[in-house]
């Protein structure tokens, strides 16, 4: 088994420990063999560290199955929250080398950041073609995989007829007040691009009604807790959080797909330029990303309760709706604002949300 190593830092302590933690050249920050990877039958060789924000039980699936794939490559994940990731990132890029070789993150706004500041390296894949969602033209960054922003329920306390089925309900809906729990746009990135979204269509206003609504502002496994403890009566939350509780304990919470558009985030996966990599190894790091996006990568990321990003891809994941079904209602995300106005919309959020608690 590769290693899987986890962010637990804050993100506001990251910055300033991190030159001494992660520096350049330090096994955390993958900074091994600067070797490039052999060809031939044996496939790629040498290291590559991947910086994720998946969930650290789908990273160990995927790890396994990469381990198969590519049996002569050191593959490291190194998994943190968005916000710790970004901050990561951040302190690394000072140092002038980051620790990893590729990123898997949460949405394309960062994506967009990154090939801005010159530090990821274009490739063109042999299976964009195949792809159901926008890339980078020039191949700087692609769809992996598939999360969907969505509501929940739980019908053992309450009908679906009598909670809101709409974003915008959710927000207004003054049934369920204080009876409500959403992700932190502050520290994830699904979450920061929903509210993005949320915002380029009902307004700033919008926060300010979350506010008024009391919603509650945590993780998802707190949020599912309370769903199924009656303590919150609608929550906001990833399609696939309530997909694996449903198949992996037989839960019986509900996804409710938004009236007026789930929020569709397709999540990246970039390799970043020579310059800045730990280990230089941009030959494994191309053919990764090609195992990735093709069927045998997407059975991976369908096997996690997400979405393919294929046209050709068969099913959806376990107990979800067809990809299709959900793209033709969606809430658009515009990925530059959710870019350029990063920090404004987090502190609009701030103001109207969490600074009220």
């Amino acid at each position: 088994m590769k290693m899987i190593k986890r962010l637990e830092i804050r993100a506001a302590l990251l910055a300033v420990l991190m030159f001494a933690l992660f520096s350049p050249g330090k096994a955390e920050a993958g900074g091994g063999s600067q070797a490039q990877p052999s060809g031939g039958a044996g496939g790629p060789s040498g290291k590559i560290v991947i910086y994720t924000s998946m969930y650290e039980d789908i990273i160990e699936a995927m790890d396994e199955a990469l381990e198969k794939a590519f049996p002569n490559c050191d593959i490291e994940f190194f998994y943190g929250g968005t916000g710790t990731l970004q901050a990561k990132i951040a302190a690394e890029k000072d140092s002038g080398k980051l620790g990893c070789d590729m990123l898997m993150v949460a949405e394309p706004a960062y994506s967009l950041e990154l090939k801005e500041y010159g530090m990821l390296h274009p490739y063109k894949s042999k299976e964009a073609g195949a792809l159901d969602f926008d890339y980078d033209p020039d191949g700087y960054w692609y769809p992996v995989r598939v999360c969907n922003m969505v509501l929940a329920y739980n019908p053992e306390k309450a009908p679906k007829n009598s909670i809101p089925n709409s974003l915008y309900d959710f927000a207004y809906n003054s049934d369920v007040k204080g009876a409500i729990s959403m992700s932190n746009p502050l520290t994830s990135g699904t979450a920061m691009a929903s509210v993005t979204a949320l915002k380029d269509k009902y307004g700033y206003e919008y926060f300010t009604a979350l506010g008024n609504q009391g919603v509650m502002v945590e993780s998802g496994s707190v949020a599912l807790t309370k769903l199924e403890t009656g303590e919150c009566k609608v929550i906001m939350i990833l399609e696939e959080s309530v997909l694996k509780k449903r198949e992996e304990e037989g839960s019986k919470l509900e996804v409710i797909y938004p009236t007026d558009g789930t929020i569709i985030i397709p999540s990246t996966i970039m390799t970043v330029d020579a310059k800045w990599s730990a280990n230089n190894n941009t030959a494994a790091a191309e053919l990764i990303t090609d195992w990735f996006l093709s069927n045998a990568g997407q059975a991976n990321v369908v096997a996690g309760w997400m979405h393919s990003v294929r046209k050709d891809y068969p099913k959806p994941p376990y107990d979800g709706i067809p990809t299709a079904q959900i793209k033709a209602n969606n809430m658009p995300v515009n990925w530059e604002n959710c870019f350029r106005q990063r920090e404004e919309i987090r502190t609009k959020f701030e103001e109207a949300v969490t600074s009220r608690r």
